[in-house]
């Protein structure tokens, strides 16, 4: 019992000195920033609120030792179920969506009085099974990140804790003459589409910007968020990911996140690699069955929409990646030639090429590359020729370890500082 007090007073104070510091993986707040919260005051999201919601939960489930008294066996069981019943919501909020979208039903609360009845039922099974569920995994990952040496005192701190919900969206804001993320506002999930792009016009037309809507995975906050899903491998990612977040937070490459654009890609980078790795880990040690699997991403090909030389040939597979990469590369150079109006135009076109492909990129802008290109774990992408991923990958491959690597980079405040590292 003692030991159960102890470990709710570290994770209180762990919560309480996270939500000082913690920037939720934005940057801090800035004049630019002010400019665009004249446009989303009313919607953005509410993250004290959703962490004290998120914190209670994690406390009571630490109350009654999950997930200790349940075996190996029983573990695996709960994370299925729970992963179970996600799908089923995921499937019937979907059904609804399709309801409230269809013109030729009128009455639109009677024809899905079912469907509602039954999520209602299900919203209060994935209540039960998610404290379960959660530290299931978080333990697990906790135990990949000690046996990695990504700990203190034997410990991971802060403590792994995250929360899956539905995300907030961000809206990012880029210069129009220069790619960089100058704003990344969270704001409220349930903005419908059309809404998404009036917000974004008005951004635009009020500070002559390039602005999107994102969705996104997972939040930094503390407990993390990560998006509902039934992905396991993902999610094991994801939650290694966020937590790979607080702990830089702690230290100065996540103190600084928002300093410049190269701090935040080091950050980005540094977690998304840290994730990819630990949550292999985990699947390799406790879902091995998985290891097989085929992957859960969809690998598309170029649809036939230019004229082959035969029927029988196969169309070339579309690298997305490579794609993107091209696209970016194009797109910088024309903006340092101060063509503003020409890259706008090319990355249209450039939309339309992805979209032919399977691709559905409802916008190809600055924001885009200022979101996307600060992920850079693997070469190519939304990046570019942005030198700071392949720095960090570089200081990963000559590290030692994966503890080496992450305790390496976290204590520096400037990308020179990585260039001297990296031989």
């Amino acid at each position: 019992m003692f030991q159960r007090i102890i470990h709710g007073l570290e994770i209180t104070i762990t919560l309480i000195i996270l939500a000082l510091i913690t920037g939720y993986s934005n940057p801090s707040l800035t004049n630019e920033i002010e400019k665009v919260r004249k446009y989303t005051r009313q919607i953005e999201f509410n993250y004290l609120t959703w962490m004290g919601n998120a914190a209670l939960i994690k406390l009571r489930s630490e109350s009654i030792d999950i997930p200790y008294t349940l075996d190996h066996t029983s573990q695996k069981q709960v994370v299925a179920e729970y992963m179970r019943v996600t799908q089923t919501i995921l499937e019937k909020e979907y059904l609804l969506e399709q309801i409230y979208a269809d013109a030729n039903i009128q009455d639109k609360e009677k024809n899905s009085i079912s469907v509602r009845d039954e999520l209602t039922k299900l919203y209060s099974r994935q209540a039960e099974l998610a404290p379960l569920a959660e530290a299931v995994l978080q333990e697990q990952v906790s135990q990949v990140l000690a046996e990695n040496g990504l700990t203190t005192l034997g410990q991971p701190v802060p403590n792994v804790l995250y929360h899956s919900t539905p995300l907030p969206n961000a809206l990012i804001v880029s210069p129009r003459d220069h790619i960089e993320q100058i704003a990344n506002i969270s704001i409220d999930p349930t903005l419908t589409i059309d809404e998404q792009a009036a917000l974004e016009d008005r951004v635009d037309k009020g500070l002559n910007t390039s602005s999107l809507v994102v969705g996104i995975g997972g939040v930094g906050v503390y407990p993390t968020m990560v998006m509902r899903t039934t992905d396991l491998k993902w999610i094991l990612s994801t939650v290694a990911h966020e937590w790979t977040h607080n702990y830089l937070t702690l230290r100065p490459l996540g103190i600084l996140y928002s300093e410049t654009p190269e701090l935040r890609t080091m950050n980005e980078t540094t977690a998304s690699i840290t994730g990819d790795e630990i949550g292999a880990l985990v699947i390799k040690r406790f879902y091995p069955e998985l290891m097989s699997a085929s992957t859960s991403s969809l690998e598309l090909v170029s649809a036939s929409f230019g004229n082959f030389r035969s029927v029988l040939l196969a169309p070339p597979p579309f690298d997305f990646r490579a794609e993107m990469n091209i696209t970016r590369v194009t797109t910088d150079a024309l903006l340092a030639e101060g063509k503003i109006e020409e890259a706008e135009s090319y990355m249209e076109q450039r939309r339309l090429v992805f979209m032919q492909n399977g691709y559905l990129l409802r916008k190809l802008n600055q924001a885009y590359f200022a979101f996307h290109g600060a992920y850079a774990s693997s070469p190519g992408g939304a990046a570019g020729e942005d030198p700071v991923g392949p720095a960090v990958r570089a200081l990963r491959e000559q590290s030692a370890s994966l503890a080496d690597f992450v305790n390496t980079i976290a204590w520096m405040t400037n990308f020179e500082q990585l260039q001297k590292a990296v031989k």
